[in-house]
């Protein structure tokens, strides 16, 4: 798969005098194994609490979970909105003022949601095993739920300097976030920074992301008799296949383009030809100037046979996270707190979309990959490192803790 070229790497951010013992205090308190046990609890918690798209029951019940957590791990919050939605799952608010009220605001985003279906857990359950933790949802991204918790907390049992932490739960990102992105929209307006509980890499975030276009193809021909009327039908499934060819042709994978048809239906009979047929499309692409080049591909798909029409419908989902100054500042900020507690971050560039592509396509600062160490998002062999869990808890909670000594400035 193709990403974006990284762009120059940002100025460093040096610490400040006070800032070194304080991340060592950070670090070595998220490793110390009764906070790294009880964060793995509230890991398993979340776990066992399915929580699938498209379960709204479900939804609800991992929505009061994590507020009853939040409560537990950091006292109630001094303000709580829970925007509830009849079919989706609710985005739910809850902000933590800093130690000072009119200091920096800083939005924390992750998504609650999982393509697991509900049942899956009765064979996969939650287990943590040679080091690895695993389940439906551990690592995309229950992890990063349980780790943005303790950070704040870390921050609050040390007594350090934090700002007013904005926790936005949404449980809809897996669907695409409908419903959600104009309450995340409007949660990051005036935040100095936003970070992204998504999974990162190998001591790495993701600082760049591809846009999202989410497509599908109707083609509507005539059915008749295969055998007795042939000429009579217009195959729409035929159609469908000419059509695929010419969209996937148009691909451009040194550019970062990739298009895939996931997934194509149609016809009713061995015998009949097809009077319609559908295809579901992802396209991944880098920057605007693919978007408005696919937009122009998408328009001109036509069937060669005159009798088959072709329908598009659907759109792009998420615009290309694209890291601006404010973002690289922000990447540079998190580096100076990584390379104390670890070393220094790898910059990742990924062709999934997340909740940040929304905040970075504003011009807002963002980070995103934030969350657990691991792999398998959305595979059966989904799990997460354990024994990363306190170092990426530190990473946040240090990064909070710089952003509320040291506010990004000209974003």
């Amino acid at each position: 798969m193709s990403a974006p070229a990284p762009e120059p790497a940002p100025l460093s951010v040096p610490l400040s005098p006070s800032d070194g013992p304080a991340l060592t205090r950070i670090a070595a308190w998220c490793r110390e194994a009764d906070h790294e046990q009880a964060c793995l609890a509230d890991l398993c918690r979340l776990v066992e609490q399915e929580s699938p798209s498209d379960d709204k029951a479900l939804l609800d019940a991992t929505a009061d979970l994590l507020l009853e957590l939040l409560a537990d791990r950091l006292g109630t919050p001094d303000r709580t909105v829970r925007h509830r939605d009849p079919e989706l799952g609710d985005v739910v608010e809850a902000e933590y003022t800093g130690t000072t009220p009119s200091g920096p605001v800083v939005t924390v985003v992750g998504h609650y949601d999982t393509v697991w279906p509900a049942g899956t857990l009765d064979a996969w359950p939650f287990t943590v095993t040679d080091g690895h933790a695993s389940g439906p949802g551990a690592f995309d991204m229950k992890a990063g739920l349980a780790q943005g918790m303790w950070a704040l907390r870390a921050l609050r049992e040390l007594g350090l300097p934090r700002p007013t932490v904005r926790f936005v739960f949404n449980g809809d990102e897996e669907t695409g976030s409908v419903i959600s992105r104009p309450h995340i929209e409007r949660a990051t307006q005036d935040a100095a920074a936003t970070l992204v509980l998504e999974p990162g890499g190998a001591w790495g975030i993701k600082a760049g992301r591809k846009g999202v276009g989410i497509f599908t193809l109707t083609v509507t021909g005539t059915e008749a008799h295969a055998g007795l009327d042939p000429a009579k039908g217009a195959s729409a499934i035929h159609a469908l296949a000419d059509v695929i060819g010419q969209l996937v042709a148009a691909a451009a994978p040194e550019r970062g383009t990739t298009i895939n048809v996931g997934r194509i239906s149609g016809g009713t009979a061995r015998n009949v030809i097809a009077g319609e047929a559908h295809g579901l499309v992802d396209i991944r692409v880098t920057d605007q100037d693919e978007i408005r080049r696919m937009d122009q591909v998408l328009a001109g798909l036509a069937a060669t046979d005159t009798r088959v029409t072709v329908t598009l419908g659907g759109g792009w989902n998420r615009p290309p996270m694209q890291p601006g100054p404010g973002s690289r500042k922000l990447f540079a900020l998190a580096d100076s707190v990584a390379t104390h507690i670890r070393g220094p971050l790898a910059e990742l560039f990924v062709g999934g979309g997340s909740d940040a592509n929304f905040v970075s396509a504003l011009g807002r600062p963002v980070l995103c990959g934030m969350g657990a160490t691991g792999d398998g998002a959305h595979a059966r062999h989904e799990h997460i490192v354990t024994g990363d869990m306190p170092d990426r808890t530190a990473l946040t909670a240090g990064t909070l803790l710089r952003l509320a000594e040291e506010p990004l400035t000209g974003n």
